[in-house]
């Protein structure tokens, strides 16, 4: 989650004028005038949270998404029990893993900086330590399609994402949503614990 801010102290600027009336009409009305010039600065700003946290408070917490796919067996579509001389009908083809449950997290932004672009990067792959699968099995879904999810690569920066502004010609953004997160875990990967990690940026111009 981050938070990203500008601002300036109030500036003003005034004259001033001075009238008197005639001596030989001292009730005479006077008029004066006095200018007043303001120069409002509003600072950019952008506010973008995935996971745990509260506008406008920063928090460095990272949130972790976690998946346990489960193997079966062809041809009887068993799935293996632990323990000794247990039968099963298998047709010794590959197990088949099913896809693991889905992992929403609170998505927030916030900015008054125009266009807001998220990108994803490929932090870190996954790997176990031996062996390696690519970071695209992860998708993402958006509640939301004013604050869409970007697409995960596998290496690098990913394509841009825009945000859709909710106000004063798309300047201000103001979105939330909750991104679900998808494993595809075919064709199953050699097995191990995988680890790995995504950064996303939001940008604005």
């Amino acid at each position: 989650m981050l938070l990203a801010s500008a601002t300036c102290g109030p500036l003003a600027h005034a004259d001033t004028q001075t009238a008197t009336a005639p001596s030989s009409n001292p009730t005479q009305a006077v008029s004066v005038t006095a200018r007043l010039d303001f120069t409002i600065n509003m600072g950019k700003f952008l506010f973008f949270r995935v996971g745990t946290g509260t506008y406008p408070a920063a928090d460095g917490t990272i949130a972790s998404v976690s998946f346990a796919p489960q193997p079966s067996i062809p041809a009887a579509g068993a799935a293996p029990v632990d323990g000794n001389n247990t039968a099963v009908n298998w047709s010794s083809a590959a197990p088949v893993f099913s896809t693991p449950g889905t992992t929403a997290l609170p998505v927030e932004v916030r900015s008054n900086a125009g266009q807001v672009t998220i990108r994803a990067t490929a932090t870190s792959p996954l790997t176990s330590g031996a062996n390696s699968m690519a970071l695209s099995r992860v998708t993402i879904a958006s509640s939301n399609t004013a604050l869409p999810a970007p697409l995960i690569p596998d290496t690098g920066t990913g394509a841009a994402v825009n945000v859709a502004g909710t106000a004063f010609s798309n300047l201000v953004t103001v979105r939330s949503a909750d991104w679900t997160f998808s494993f595809n875990p075919n064709p199953p990967p050699q097995a191990g614990t995988y680890t790995g990690q995504v950064t996303f940026t939001a940008s604005a111009p």
